[in-house]
């Protein structure tokens, strides 16, 4: 299997949000819309992508634990990666809750009531935080990230600043910097970090 980096984590996630948030979305439609002619579409499209995304959730949530401990990290990517796993075990367990819930629903042919919608509007909420923690720990705190882009001077035309990024020049080589470097761990190769946390396995 060919390889995927950090692992295959950062595939399934993303397929897990889009579902996840599409669900949510149209559950919510589907009773603001109990009227509407084409509601029972609306609810149809919901109720798949809950299941699938639950699906997806369960390889998201192992693929994740691999990273998790297999990642090279120092300290404070450690806090963050820890957070980002706790909201991601919590919004895990409640989406896979309301989609046996759902089972349970359509098995005895009941209809979705508000209390679903509003736990599912909780868990969307709960999907946004946790999608934003994820993305701290690759933006903020480099996790999964094996270098900076190096730009040779002049070699394509493109050894210019951006907004947001200041450049600092060594030799022909332009290389990009972070803003913020306090809060970036991309300074120093992972596997050279003097830190006790820099390889440590949970």
């Amino acid at each position: 299997m060919f390889e995927i980096i950090p692992n295959w984590h950062p595939i399934f996630v993303h397929f897990t949000v889009s579902t996840l948030s599409l669900a949510s979305i149209f559950f919510v439609l589907s009773h603001v819309m109990r009227s509407h002619p084409q509601n029972s579409n609306i609810r149809k499209f919901a109720e798949w992508n809950l299941w699938i995304g639950s699906i997806s959730t369960i390889l998201t949530v192992i693929a994740g634990w691999i990273a998790y401990n297999s990642v090279a990290h120092d300290t404070p990517s450690h806090e963050a990666m820890t957070i980002h796993r706790n909201w991601a075990l919590a919004t895990a367990g409640i989406f896979i809750v309301l989609a046996l819930w759902l089972f349970y629903i359509k098995r005895s042919h009941h209809k979705v009531n508000i209390s679903f919608v509003v736990i599912i509007i909780i868990a969307f909420g709960m999907l946004g935080t946790t999608a934003w923690r994820g993305g701290e720990t690759v933006y903020r705190y480099g996790l999964g990230v094996i270098s900076l882009p190096a730009v040779e001077k002049g070699a394509d035309g493109h050894a210019h600043e951006h907004a947001g990024q200041s450049n600092h020049t060594d030799g022909n080589k332009v290389v990009k910097m972070p803003m913020d470097l306090n809060s970036s761990v991309n300074e120093i190769p992972h596997n050279n970090q003097s830190d006790d946390h820099a390889n440590h396995k949970h």
